[in-house]
């Protein structure tokens, strides 16, 4: 199994997954690096390996990125859009927007967001309107039990012009 393909089953089994920041999901980093990771996963050994894999999942039809989770870059699996789309009256508008991140031939990073539910496919919104919100809750994991803070997720407005990354 390729380093690619066991990230996309990890993404798989468990629905909502962090790309690297601590959080209550697991983490997809420490999952392609083997270990735990202190720090910035940039200056772990293996940060050439984890930019490689993370970058190919995002080009994946069956994952969104957003900042679901404390605005943290958040990874969730297509069999969850439909909760996601069902309970989106708990989250703000910032934490459903999907990211897409670039990096310039400069070497600058660069995020762009598509409005939710712009980026919703009509079938997700079809299989959420058939779920209740505590159905949808449920199927997110424990840490859509409580509702989230939206105040704190909103940090940033999903209208935010996309800027390079120190």
């Amino acid at each position: 199994m390729t380093p690619v393909d066991a990230a996309l089953s990890f993404i798989r089994e468990h629905g909502v997954v962090l790309a690297s920041g601590k959080g209550p999901a697991p983490r997809l980093t420490e999952l392609i690096s083997g270990e735990p990771i202190k720090g910035s996963w940039w200056a772990h050994p293996k940060s050439h390996q984890i930019f490689a894999v993370l970058q190919a999942i995002s080009e994946s039809k069956d994952i969104l990125t957003c900042r679901l989770i404390d605005g943290k870059l958040t990874l969730i699996h297509r069999r969850l859009w439909p909760a996601l789309v069902r309970a989106a009256d708990l989250f703000s508008a910032y934490q459903l927007a999907q990211v897409h991140q670039q990096h310039t031939a400069s070497g600058h990073h660069m995020s762009s967001e598509v409005a939710f539910p712009q980026w919703v496919p009509r079938d997700v919104i079809e299989a959420g309107q058939r779920l209740s919100v505590q159905e949808a809750r449920n199927a997110l994991g424990r840490w859509a039990a409580a509702p989230p803070d939206k105040a704190r997720a909103n940090r940033r407005s999903p209208k935010r012009k996309p800027r390079p990354a120190g």
